[in-house]
């Protein structure tokens, strides 16, 4: 490995890191090193952005605010590539292969669309450790950081049903796709034994292909979004990515309840204008997971294999930034004990 340190060892379960970047970013191929050479001049952590890149408030930029604290934390030299449009497998398979080859580790690809290339390029480097979010990865340099998203989406449903005052609530999809199906399977059967059944849920997937613009299109976001407002739902919740700002927007613009994703999107400061209208965000400490695979490493003694981060180990969550939330009749207290019931197993969540 690159080196031995001497700091302690970081556990799987990290606390939730305080997910504040708000960077922009888009689809370019240019790449924006953090920190530079520094006086070790040693290269460390480099990540490699899913579609929508950096400046989502969500997904990528959770990842990102990983990576910052590594660099801070360990003084080296690291870096954040963006995608690029209707890029193939192979040219994903040549960004990890390149920093790699940089001398940068680890390596993570930021999104379930890094499968292949993943596969590919950790096989051509065995030296470096290679780290996934969202899918699994065999390899022994590889670790597969994956999340209990419907645990979170569970919780979501808890507060919508709370918050609800048409009985009707929505959920955007971003990509029609299993890692999808777990936020809404999650969400919906919250929302159910909440309720008990008396509130519907209104469902939409954007696109069937990430391809198509289905995390990466806010504007199919807020048409989605006017179409769940206009059948009276007054709660919405998106797993979408970036096109998830435009149901936070559809959603103010209604004044309707939005419930944000990944990230703590009520403190996003891209979002400000619209925050009095986000009750609350389903947290997915994707940045927790980067960090710890960093430090890891650094730790020289590489995490491998499947990391689960779930609601026991503070993986994922539900966002309580809102104080508007204290103020709907029995909503803390339900998703206290709904959070309760899920790391006792009393409550087994869905998946599909």
């Amino acid at each position: 490995m690159r080196r031995i340190s001497k700091l302690t060892r970081v556990a799987v379960g990290v606390a939730s890191l305080a997910l504040a970047a708000t960077a922009c970013g888009g689809t370019s191929s240019e790449s924006s090193g953090n920190g530079g050479e520094t006086s070790k001049g040693e290269k460390g952590l480099a990540i490699a952005y899913d579609i929508g890149g950096k400046g989502d408030q969500s997904f990528n930029d959770a990842a990102y605010a990983g990576l910052e604290k590594a660099q801070k934390e360990f003084g080296y030299q690291t870096e954040d590539i963006e995608p690029t449009e209707g890029e193939t497998d192979a040219d994903k398979q040549q960004r990890l292969e390149s920093l790699a080859k940089q001398g940068y580790n680890p390596v993570i690809g930021v999104g379930f669309a890094y499968g292949p290339a993943m596969e590919a390029a950790s096989k051509q480097f065995p030296d470096t450790t290679f780290g996934i979010v969202d899918s699994v990865v065999e390899g022994d340099n590889v670790a597969s950081l994956v999340f209990a998203e419907q645990e979170a989406s569970y919780l979501a449903g808890v507060a919508a049903a709370k918050a609800t005052k048409t009985n009707t609530v929505g959920f955007v999809g971003g990509v029609d796709i299993p890692l999808i199906h777990k936020f809404e399977a999650g969400y919906k059967q919250g929302v159910e034994d909440t309720s008990g059944g008396k509130v519907k849920v209104v469902s939409q997937y954007l696109t069937q292909t990430a391809e198509e613009g289905g995390f990466s299109s806010p504007d199919k976001g807020k048409a989605a979004a006017e179409g769940q407002i206009e059948k009276n739902a007054d709660v919405l919740y998106a797993a979408a990515g970036l096109s998830g700002q435009g149901v936070i927007e559809a959603a103010a613009t209604a004044k309707v309840w939005a419930i944000g994703v990944d990230s703590d999107q009520y403190k996003q400061g891209a979002l400000a204008k619209y925050k009095d209208f986000i009750l609350t965000s389903a947290l997915k400490d994707v940045g927790g997971a980067v960090y710890a695979l960093a430090k890891s490493v650094e730790d020289d003694k590489p995490l491998k294999g499947v990391q689960t981060f779930d609601l026991k180990v503070d993986g994922v969550g539900l966002a309580d930034s809102n104080p508007k939330m204290a103020e709907i009749a029995g909503l803390t207290d339900a998703v206290a004990k709904a959070k309760k019931e899920i790391i006792d197993g009393t409550i087994k969540v869905k998946t599909e």
